[in-house]
């Protein structure tokens, strides 16, 4: 985890080529500037007293080795917790041994009678709409049967059916059920209308005061209309999505999805809401209903429209909606997924448009139903880049090369912050680059070392309206990662941008940081794979985290004012966490973008905590947060779903 903003020893790996893999360059890719005299690799490296290296290597090996990490964090966690923590870990590998649909679906009688008791002080009626098309009979069935077992009984089911003359046994089961339970209503459609079409056909025969999707050939959880009314009466939700899972055709749930959330760029790189969705009548009179020209990603474009609309959205954190996953092959399935990606590319593009943002949106080859978003630079304002730096002239020649040579956006300036160097060869280094046009040297006087003052006198000399907070152990990979990152920065609603880091062997350090994981906050995916796509492919779109390294992110300067710059008390831990954190109190966005990398490798040149006098600090920074965030940390990471275990970094469930 980066808690620690340190001084580390950085890789002088270029960014690859065309076909290359970070994990595939080494020295032979960077050219040698003509500023520079010599670019030594992993040179002036000195270990500080207070980091005994044979402690410190093995430590950074395991946390570089995904299968030795994982296990050490188990020790730990057992170690933590105890022996009820064996049984949790016992528990767990059960249920990763798939279960069945009809255990997921259990309810006790216990709880079903609680259920069936409860008396909201606004009994809503539920219309859950389920157009139909030749859905084979015995899916029909169970879709219906698992309505009409809900626990909340003040709903209607409005089935608009589309079949055609070979499926005529759906007509016949469905009024069959119409005659057995008054709650169902039932409509013959065109079966040329299309599904947007039959869903509005739904709609309009509906007369509740809330609005469900129910896909024809799916399942509820018993619960899920008490949930959902649940989190109408308790919280005024005009929107409301649950988590959901899939199950083969053997019924076994294979994939448990469980989101984060409410995140607007998430929901802009896919459509992670999905199932179960509930929404109020009112947005269907503001936001409308269906829209046929978005056949395909119709759904993805109503979310859209009704989270723009919504006044309050609710996420339940349960599975209580179950998907049949259909094998689908041939010529017709590929024309119907290329078409439901270009109507999601245009539901995007129009989605952004509301909110004054002009981008291009194109699909993610090889991750269908993911996308990613380039939106266009309003205009070119001036970045400052400012880094901390203690002697180790190596390491900073390495990370200014990296920018020089490499970055593409023009208009930039560097500002090197000085924290007491010792060294004669330091010192005639900055000599060197000073008499480069972009970079600029500032000396802070202060005692000791102190991460949130050194980077706030820094922002002093900043000339530019967007600053970047970079360690000197970083090396770019990415050639417009200015732009990259400047365009989520530009926007009026986003607080922090963040990139993707990777260790010297190309696995990934620093995919965004979660809160509670490891203990007070830690990166997700930490020691990864670097081409890994991570779960739902969340280590390959951009999503909004609640916090970013320091190592490298960006922010408005307006903005990083603000939220009141880096405290000083966090000198060396948490202070980039507790930045994000106070932004988003103020109402910002904090993203984290695949599309700007760099090499870090943490915590060398200060090293671990390993000494006394480091152990203390570290404590008394760990105090400080928890005093400071306790009940945010209590709450959970509103990007991180809580049934996501908090001691491995791979969203394994608990």
């Amino acid at each position: 985890m980066k808690t620690v903003n340190s001084y580390d020893i950085a890789s002088v790996e270029e960014s690859a080529p065309e076909g290359q893999t970070p994990a595939s360059l080494g020295k032979a890719a960077f050219a040698e500037p003509a500023w520079l005299p010599e670019l030594d690799y992993l040179a002036d490296y000195t270990h500080p007293r207070t980091a005994n290296p044979a402690f410190w290597r093995p430590i950074n090996f395991i946390r570089r080795n995904r299968g030795l990490y994982n296990l050490t964090k188990t020790f730990r966690a057992i170690r933590r917790n105890g022996p009820v923590e064996i049984g949790r870990i016992i528990r767990a590998h059960f249920r990763r041994q798939q279960p069945r649909l009809e255990a997921e679906i259990q309810i006790g009688k216990h709880e079903r009678q609680n259920q069936e008791n409860t008396v909201f002080p606004n009994a809503f009626k539920i219309s859950i709409i389920t157009p139909i098309h030749n859905t084979p009979e015995q899916h029909l069935k169970q879709m219906i049967d698992s309505v009409r077992a809900q626990t909340y009984k003040n709903w209607e089911l409005c089935l608009a059916d589309a079949s055609d003359r070979n499926h005529s046994y759906a007509e016949t089961t469905c009024e069959s059920y119409v005659q057995r339970d008054s709650r169902i209503k039932y409509c013959k459609l065109d079966e040329k209308a299309g599904i947007s079409a039959n869903s509005n056909r739904a709609i309009e025969i509906a007369s509740g005061e809330y609005i469900a999707i129910l896909d024809h050939d799916d399942v509820l959880h018993p619960s899920a209309l008490y949930e959902v009314m649940k989190a109408v009466c308790r919280d005024g939700a005009d929107f409301i999505y649950t988590d959901e899972a899939a199950f083969s055709r053997d019924h076994t749930v294979f994939l448990k999805h469980h989101k984060p959330d409410y995140a607007f760029d998430t929901l802009c790189s896919c459509n992670y809401i999905s199932h179960f969705t509930v929404f109020s009548r009112g947005l269907t009179v503001r936001a409308g209903l269906f829209r046929s020209e978005y056949d395909g990603s119709h759904d993805y474009d109503l979310i859209l429209r009704y989270t723009d609309s919504a006044s309050r959205i609710c996420h339940i954190p349960k599975l209580l909606y179950f998907r049949r996953s259909q094998e689908e092959s041939g010529e017709a399935s590929i024309n119907n997924k290329l078409h439901s990606a270009a109507s999601a590319e245009k539901a995007i593009t129009e989605h952004l448009g509301r909110h004054g943002i002009a981008a291009e949106v194109e699909k993610k080859f090889g991750l269908p139903g993911f996308y990613r978003v380039t939106c266009a630079l309003t205009q070119t304002p001036k970045v400052s880049i400012i880094i901390p730096s203690k002697d180790n002239a190596s390491l900073l020649r390495n990370c200014l090369s990296s920018i020089v040579e490499r970055t593409t956006y023009p208009n930039y300036e560097i500002i090197v912050v000085e924290n007491n160097s010792t060294k004669e060869s330091t010192f005639a280094f900055y000599d060197e680059i000073k008499r480069h046009p972009h970079i600029s040297v500032v000396y802070w006087k202060g005692k000791g070392f102190n991460y949130s003052e050194i980077c706030n006198f820094g922002v002093r000399y900043a000339k530019g309206e967007h600053l970047v907070f970079l360690n000197n152990d970083v090396v770019m990979i990415t050639p417009n990662w200015i732009e990259e990152m400047l365009m989520y920065s530009q926007r009026s609603d986003v607080g922090m941008v963040g990139m993707k880091l990777y260790f010297l062997n190309g696995s990934v350090q620093h995919a965004g940081v979660v809160l509670g994981l490891g203990g007070i906050a830690g990166h997700v995916y930490l020691g990864a794979h670097y081409d890994d796509i991570g779960f739902m492919g969340k280590l390959q779109i951009v999503q909004n985290m609640s916090a970013v390294t320091a190592a490298c992110m960006m922010t408005k300067k307006s903005v990083f004012e603000e939220a009141g710059l880096f405290a000083p008390e966090f000198r060396s831990s948490f202070n980039d966490i507790d930045l994000c954190l106070k932004m988003r109190n103020a109402g910002y966005l904090i993203v984290w973008t695949p599309y700007a990398e760099a090499y870090h490798l943490e915590s060398k040149s200060r090293g671990y905590y390993t000494a006394s006098g480091k152990k203390h600090e570290m404590n008394q920074e760990t105090s400080f947060f928890w005093e400071k965030w306790g009940k945010v940390l209590a709450a959970g990471d509103p990007y991180y779903n809580c049934n996501y275990s908090l001691e491995r970094a791979d969203y394994s469930l608990r």
